[in-house]
């Protein structure tokens, strides 16, 4: 996607939906179906891909497109690269008057907090997301800052140059001591409070307003040699209020900090693919410095509470869930399976689609 930016950003041009990296593939957008900040205007990655061609295994090069192997290119479109190859894919751009976005960061003090403002920005403003700071503890569950923004439409900026930055890099991986609840909490008072005012307006480049982590390169390494787990869900409007408040309340209470938290509403369009992950709810992102058994134990814990609140997380981020959570999470996956090309296969999928034994059915039934 970096490619695409540069060559067809000062075209007057720019991607339809872009997580929060632009160091991902068109293949690997479409084949986990990505979100960005304007899903609650724009759907996910997959809304915007017009058709592709699919290598199978047995050599045929199908096209793909809704009218066309409809079935394949729902099935493909967060898919998990499990249905073939794909080859080349035509997607939608955007049209942009200039490379500048006009920016609002506004500090919250609670969920209630957030919900107001985030049902405020939502008619007015193409690209919402929260930064959130889950260990304050109390009623009122998080603080944060909501972050928005809308494409700027001056024609005087089309010109004026972007200054080019070098990226920063971390050089070397951080003791395990390094990120710890005390430290977390430290970071999060600081960037809580390094905006002095309520809410802040600024016209910025696109790349630290999307891109903000791309910008300091190796930044993994911050968590030492033992890397990070990053777990991501979504909760239906109804019990989000409830299902969030346990979740942080379990998190709290397991001394584990998230150095990373972002929080935001998905909206209602659906995705043509078969396992998309989105749907209309609240979705939060945690990055847990891993710690063996004890961080296992806390995302099999977060796990039942989002079977039961009728969630799912997201299998583009995991490396630990369980074949009964996925397919609690998943219950269209057997469709989706009759889709997979016979000689495709990956460790996710054969972790998530072993048989469930009968008594992980009566843990699930229970919940």
């Amino acid at each position: 996607m970096a490619e695409i930016l540069d060559l067809m950003v000062p075209r007057g041009w720019f991607l339809p939906v872009t997580p929060g990296t632009k160091f991902v593939s068109v293949g690997g957008a479409i084949a986990n179906d990505i979100h960005g900040k304007n899903h609650h205007r724009s759907g996910t990655f997959g809304c915007h891909v017009t058709s592709f061609e699919l290598l199978r295994s047995n050599g045929q090069h199908l096209f793909c497109s809704p009218d066309q192997n409809s079935e394949l290119f729902r099935a493909t479109i967060g898919g998990l690269g499990l249905t073939g190859i794909i080859l080349w894919a035509e997607f939608r751009l955007k049209p942009i008057i200039n490379p500048y976005i006009d920016m609002d960061h506004i500090r919250f003090s609670s969920l209630e907090e957030f919900f107001e403002i985030s049902a405020e920005s939502d008619q007015d403003f193409e690209y919402t997301m929260s930064w959130v700071d889950l260990l304050i503890g109390g009623q009122d569950l998080c603080r944060g800052i909501f972050m928005r923004g809308n494409h700027n439409q001056s024609k005087a900026l089309t010109s004026k140059p972007i200054k080019k930055r070098l990226p920063l890099a971390l050089p070397f991986n951080f003791p395990p001591f390094a990120l710890n609840t005390l430290t977390v909490k430290a970071f999060n008072e600081l960037y809580y409070h390094a905006q002095l005012h309520k809410s802040v307006h600024k016209i910025v480049p696109y790349d630290p307003f999307f891109y903000p982590l791309d910008s300091i390169h190796n930044w993994y390494r911050m968590y030492g040699k033992r890397g990070f787990l990053q777990y991501q869900f979504v909760i239906p409007f109804e019990p989000a209020r409830e299902a969030m408040s346990e979740i942080l309340a379990r998190t709290r209470h397991s001394g584990k900090g998230s150095f990373l938290t972002v929080l935001k509403k998905f909206g209602d369009i659906p995705s043509p693919g078969i396992l998309s992950f989105p749907r209309p709810g609240l979705t939060l992102a945690l990055d847990f410095a891993y710690s063996g058994q004890k961080t296992l134990h806390l995302l099999d814990d977060l796990d039942k509470i989002v079977i039961q609140s009728g969630g799912a997380v997201y299998p583009a981020k995991d490396a630990r869930m369980s074949a009964a959570s996925f397919q609690a999470f998943f219950p269209q996956w057997k469709q989706f399976a009759q889709y997979i090309d016979p000689h495709f296969s990956s460790s996710f999928w054969r972790r998530v689609t072993t048989p469930v034994t009968q008594s992980q059915k009566i843990v699930e039934a229970a919940l």
